[in-house]
């Protein structure tokens, strides 16, 4: 079973302040924008948040399209100056435990599908101490589209075309959710992020921290059918 599992507010806590951060400096230097409004954040690809900012500012799409790649290097260069030493403190309760339970079974591999570039979302999972239960060259990230809803596709096909049957996204927001069913995938939900629980209609189970949703994903795994185990 491939499990995709979401960044921020999924497995890690309120580290979110110097990614930001490092986004609002690529802005300004590769774009010029000064003017910096508050966009929705939650569940969404660096890119299309960054869209929106630079857009606030004046900046055409044609003139935004041309500078993504600069962008990306340049977020990526900031947070690699911004970042703390370590995030471990950041990292949400129980999710140590979960991934190495899951890192023990033979069955299950883990994953990443998250809006952050990926320079950054690896950055913030070495800091955190948890990077080595996955794998380089695996995942869909913000650098890979800036929309969300293709990075499970992308993250399959990098597991060698692993089957929407074999695959569960887990996360914490309604993009998550989104995403998920976009690929006709099962999707389990915490409401660790800033959604409440009564928010995340339409997963398939919502769990109120990591610690219940090790039971939900034991018992995901338990009923998956034997191709899947």
């Amino acid at each position: 079973m491939l499990v995709l599992f979401d960044i921020d507010g999924t497995l890690l806590l309120r580290a979110s302040a110097q990614h930001a951060a490092a986004l609002r400096e690529a802005l300004g230097s590769v774009y010029g924008v000064a003017r910096f409004e508050r966009v929705g954040a939650a569940g969404r690809t660096d890119t299309a948040i960054a869209r929106d900012i630079a857009a606030a500012d004046g900046v055409g799409r044609e003139r935004f399209d041309a500078g993504i790649a600069e962008l990306q290097a340049a977020c990526a260069e900031a947070f690699s100056r911004l970042c703390p030493p370590s995030l471990a403190q950041h990292v949400a309760p129980g999710i140590s435990a979960l991934l190495d339970g899951l890192a023990a079974r033979p069955d299950v591999r883990c994953s990443l599908v998250t809006g952050n570039y990926e320079p950054v979302a690896r950055l913030k999972l070495e800091r955190a101490g948890i990077d080595h239960h996955f794998e380089a060259g695996q995942g869909g990230f913000g650098s890979d589209s800036e929309d969300r809803d293709m990075l499970p596709p992308i993250a399959r096909a990098r597991a060698g075309g692993q089957p929407r049957e074999r695959t569960i996204v887990v996360g914490d927001t309604p993009a998550d959710i989104a995403c998920a069913r976009a690929d006709g995938l099962r999707v389990l939900v915490v409401a660790t992020g800033i959604f409440t629980a009564d928010q995340l209609t339409g997963a398939d189970a919502v769990s109120a921290d990591a610690f219940e949703l090790a039971g939900v994903l034991e018992r995901e795994l338990l009923s998956a059918p034997a191709a899947c185990r």
